[in-house]
């Protein structure tokens, strides 16, 4: 049975207050995280380093690569036993990182051998890449990234079902990711049902339309960030931006497009375009979509959520786990203590990979 946790404590986190209305402003960059204890007896998983290609990426106005590093990690029995097929989880990084760096602030394979030592069954995991020329493709479809959102579905996981060992049906196939990878977990999750049956979404971002203030109300700081927004043209220019609005470019790449306006191919929502920019983001917020999709929602084997107690994320967690509830989908929501970056290695280990070992079809596909 899936539990839920009490309404006293869900209202006394939501009771706080998100401080910005920028999409990914509070997805700071991801930084070192607390370890787990190396388990006794751990034995040792196989870790491949592969290149996917990209069919849906192909023709990308930005120019991101389209044959992409994605990182497999087999489990210990792969090579002993070579009839036997496994489940899959697909673990998608956050933003300003790659899959090599997302693998190091999980610290896997260290975390996923402690968790099979721990008692989780074997299955294998899957961490594909998705930084863009802006840091980040947002797992969205856009003519400017590329299709990430199904290369992600379609490309790397037809690419794992026909090169390892794999039960390939959607029951045998989870769905995991952080901060901006959240927000792919999240937007994939209610789109493509029909590919996965299991659902962790970690200290998502990005779930809320964005508001934008009117002209009166711009600062000079607002006025400087969109003076130096406007003066971007190449690559290189972004590359000189800080955090924030780097990561501006890269929501406008993935979700206001326009392959009229080189060299970028992308809107911003300034001056008279704001709006339209805007409405354009809203369209991409999960919580603004997700009423379209409860159908497919339903079809979950179990979906799971968690965020840190001192995570501005925490507010909008909160409002996607209450949507949930409030259509009547089971789900789990756990607010620990801890902030966006602190934990996510100790949670890949103690409770990502658990939760899969207990929701994910361990059968073998008829065939």
């Amino acid at each position: 049975m899936v539990h839920r946790p009490r309404l006293e404590r869900r209202a006394a986190v939501l009771a706080l207050s998100l401080t910005t209305s920028a999409p990914i402003a509070a997805a700071v960059a991801q930084v070192k995280t607390n370890v787990p204890d190396v388990v006794a007896g751990a034995r040792s998983a196989i870790v491949e380093r592969i290149t996917i290609h990209g069919q849906a990426l192909e023709g990308n106005l930005e120019g991101d690569a389209v044959d992409r590093p994605a990182i497999v990690f087999l489990p210990p029995s792969y090579n002993q036993s070579r009839t036997r097929r496994y489940p899959v989880v697909y673990a998608l990084h956050g933003y300003s990182i790659g899959a090599e760096q997302w693998t190091q602030e999980i610290h896997v394979p260290q975390t996923i051998e402690g968790a099979f030592a721990k008692g989780a069954h074997e299955m294998i995991v899957v961490v594909p890449d998705s930084k863009t020329v802006h840091n980040g493709s947002m797992y969205s479809s856009s003519v400017t990234t590329g299709d990430f959102e199904n290369y992600i579905v379609r490309d790397v996981v037809s690419y794992v079902d026909a090169h390892y060992r794999t039960i390939a049906r959607r029951e045998s196939r989870g769905l995991v990711g952080h901060s901006m990878g959240g927000y792919g977990a999240t937007r994939i999750g209610m789109k493509h049902a029909d590919v996965f049956g299991s659902l962790y979404i970690m200290s998502p971002c990005c779930l809320s339309p964005r508001s934008g203030g009117g002209r009166g109300a711009a600062t000079a700081t607002a006025a400087a960030n969109e003076e130096a927004l406007a003066a971007v043209k190449t690559p290189a220019d972004s590359a000189k931006l800080p955090f924030g609005l780097r990561a501006q470019l890269a929501s406008a790449a993935a979700w206001s497009p326009n392959p009229k306006n080189p060299l970028l191919y992308l809107d911003l929502p300034l001056g008279d375009n704001q709006q339209a920019v805007l409405a354009k983001w809203a369209a991409n917020a999960p919580l603004a979509f997700i009423d379209q999709y409860i159908p497919g929602l339903r079809r979950y084997r179990a979906i799971a959520m968690d965020v840190g107690d001192q995570d501005g994320l925490r507010v909008d967690a909160g409002k996607l786990h209450d949507v949930l509830d409030w259509y009547g989908i089971a789900n789990t929501f756990d607010i620990y203590p801890g902030t966006h970056t602190s934990d996510v290695a100790v949670r890949f280990q103690e409770h990502v990979m658990p939760f899969f070992s207990r929701t994910l079809s361990f059968e073998p596909a008829q065939r």
